[in-house]
This record gives structure tokens, C-alpha cells and sequence, in this order.
């Protein structure tokens, strides 16, 4: 059975999803993007601030779930620019700290709200 999660911490679905798909002891996290939960608002600076946010929003979903960050199974990573990505993989590490999901970044020709990245993944929950 999925079953739908959502969390205040995070920015609600700015369309018909859900934040996350909990089934069994999986959870699928939908596409997070650097807005402000609070305000909806896109966090102002660049690359480095919208990652940042990204993250916090993808962890509070996480978290909130029940699920923690060394759950997380597979990331991935859509990014505006790949110039970007020494910058990326830079905050992406010291978030991470020694977990090292399997990963992927994508270089898109564009993302909701035209922000330079949006992140989403995969937990598996060991019981």
C-alpha cells in the first residue's frame, strides 16, 4: 500500500503529488527544489544557497518520515548548469558527511520556478 507523507518543514507539492511515497520500508521523495517552506518563496543567491536548500528541504522530509540520512539509497540531482557542479558536489559532500548514496546528476534544460536545481531520492529503512 503507498501511502502519501507530507511535512510542514518542507515546501508543500506546487502540484497534483505528494511529497513522498512511503511503501513498505521504501520511501520515493518528490523533487525538492530551494524554496523557503515558510514563505514559498525561492531562497535568494545562487548555486550555492539554492543547493543548500535543496538539501535542508529534501532532510526534513526524510527525517520527518522517520527515515534517516543514512536510509537514503539513491540520489538524484537535476542541475540548470554543469558548471555548477564542483559547487554542487562540494556542499552535496559536507552534507552527506561519510554516506555515500549512489548518485546521479543531470544537467537540464530547465527546472520548476527556474531554479538552478532540484534533488529528490530513494530511502530503504532497515528494520
Amino acid at each position: 500500500m503507498n501511502m502519501p507523507f507530507q511535512t510542514n518543514r518542507a515546501p508543500s507539492a506546487i502540484g497534483p503529488y505528494s511529497q513522498a511515497v512511503i511503501t513498505g520500508n521504501m520511501m520515493f521523495v518528490s523533487g525538492q527544489i530551494p524554496l523557503d517552506p515558510e514563505s514559498m518563496k525561492i531562497v535568494d543567491g545562487g548555486i550555492r544557497e539554492q543547493t543548500a536548500r535543496a538539501l535542508e528541504n529534501l532532510m526534513a522530509v526524510v527525517e520527518d518520515a522517520d527515515f534517516g540520512k543514512k536510509s537514503i539509497a539513491k540520489v538524484t540531482v537535476f542541475i540548470k548548469n554543469m558548471d555548477d557542479f564542483g559547487t554542487i558536489n562540494e556542499i552535496y559532500a559536507d552534507f552527506m558527511g561519510d554516506h555515500r548514496p549512489a548518485r546521479a546528476v543531470v544537467e537540464v534544460a530547465r527546472l520548476p520556478k527556474d531554479v538552478l536545481i532540484e534533488i529528490e531520492c530513494v530511502c530503504i529503512r532497515s528494520y
